[in-house]
């Protein structure tokens, strides 16, 4: 009679046991659940890249920036403001990741169509890391985010180094459109980038608005010591626009940047609306543009 119980009571722990390691197995599948991720955004498709994930089936348009080669087999599913919610829905992805300033217009769509979505913070350098840090957690890699962090803290520490001492000068940051333009505050992108290179924006962080309409009287009371023009989209159009401007608008001979020479113009790559790894190049344009030799 014990030996039977022996008996029974080894066949019932072996069945556990394999129903165990069955079910550790489904665990360790379901784990892996972001087997399709489309990205919508150049810059999150830099972030994928980075962090050497191979499995993006969707990536956006763009006629500007060049998206990596890794991705070259993925569908194309429409511009970074306006993804095709029905290509992506066709891709079935078990992620779609996209730019936090967008999520008040997209994030009701994907719900609706059954997918899962995450936006990431690309409104700065910091907020690019937070992001690698936060995506290398959803994907499993963590140490390429850790290593990419890491050398992130290196090289601000080096560009701090730099400015150590130096006058921080004065910076009047115009953000272009064909027609018009804004002042760009330390709450944007390109204002964010200003700041870590040791600039002082005349406009601050603007309450926390990235772009603010002022009147060129304003901005001349607020005593520049350099100009920056940066465009968003149509490039080649907005710096013209900016050359006719400043060539026919006589309030821009009053300005010192103006008569010191100090008005530069920043190119769409390294400078885009939103953190991209070019960073590094723009910091260093910067500089240039800031500290003088």
């Amino acid at each position: 009679m014990k030996s039977k119980f022996s008996k029974a009571l080894v066949a019932g722990l072996c069945i556990c046991v394999t129903m165990g390691l069955a079910s550790c197995g489904q665990s360790a599948k379901t784990e892996k659940k972001y087997e399709k991720i489309v990205a919508t955004s150049v810059a999150t498709t830099e972030i994928l890249d980075k962090l050497e994930v191979d499995n993006v089936v969707g990536i956006p348009e763009s006629k500007i920036y060049k998206i990596s080669d890794r991705y070259k087999n993925a569908k194309k599913i429409g511009k970074p403001m306006s993804p095709d919610v029905e290509v992506i829905s066709s891709l079935k992805p078990d992620l779609v990741l996209g730019p936090k300033s967008l999520e008040a217009s997209l994030k009701e769509k994907y719900d609706s169509a059954g997918l899962k979505s995450e936006f990431l913070d690309l409104s700065s350098v910091e907020g690019l890391y937070d992001s690698v840090t936060k995506v290398g957690k959803l994907l499993g890699k963590e140490k390429q985010a850790e290593k990419l962090v890491k050398e992130y803290k290196d090289k601000i520490a080096k560009i701090n180094e730099r400015a150590k001492g130096k006058k921080k000068p004065r910076v009047l940051l115009l953000m272009g459109v064909p027609g018009s333009y804004l002042a760009a505050t330390e709450s944007s992108y390109v204002g964010n980038l200003v700041k870590l290179a040791g600039g002082e924006n005349v406009y601050g962080d603007g309450n926390g608005t990235d772009f603010l309409k002022a009147n060129t009287e304003d901005m001349l009371q607020k005593k520049p010591d350099v100009i920056l023009r940066a465009s968003h989209g149509l490039p080649k159009q907005v710096m013209e626009m900016f050359k006719k401007e400043f060539a026919t608008n006589d309030i821009w001979k009053h300005f010192d940047a103006v008569k010191n020479g100090r008005v530069y113009d920043l190119n769409n790559d390294e400078f885009g609306m939103s953190a991209s790894f070019k960073y590094e190049d723009a910091l260093k344009t910067l500089e240039k543009f800031l500290f003088p030799k």
